[in-house]
């Protein structure tokens, strides 16, 4: 049950993702203060937010399991 929540999860989010790029193939640019980013279709802006997110949250899980002393 376990192996079948990890595929479909990720499943169901990839899924989500392509319907609402297909929906949204208008370019969007990123503004933060002063600094405005490159017109991009918003698929790519939401794939690159989706892999910047789950890359931190591996290291956010690698830290916290690297400060936790060790049972032996």
């Amino acid at each position: 049950m376990n192996k079948v929540l990890l595929t479909l999860v990720p499943a169901v989010w990839v899924v989500a993702m392509a319907v609402i790029s297909v929906q949204n193939a208008t370019p969007i640019s990123l503004k933060f203060l002063t600094f405005e980013s490159v017109e991009l279709p918003f698929g790519v802006v939401l794939s690159f937010c989706a892999a910047a997110g789950m890359v931190m949250g591996g290291v956010a899980i690698a830290l916290w399991q690297g400060r936790q002393p060790s049972k032996s």
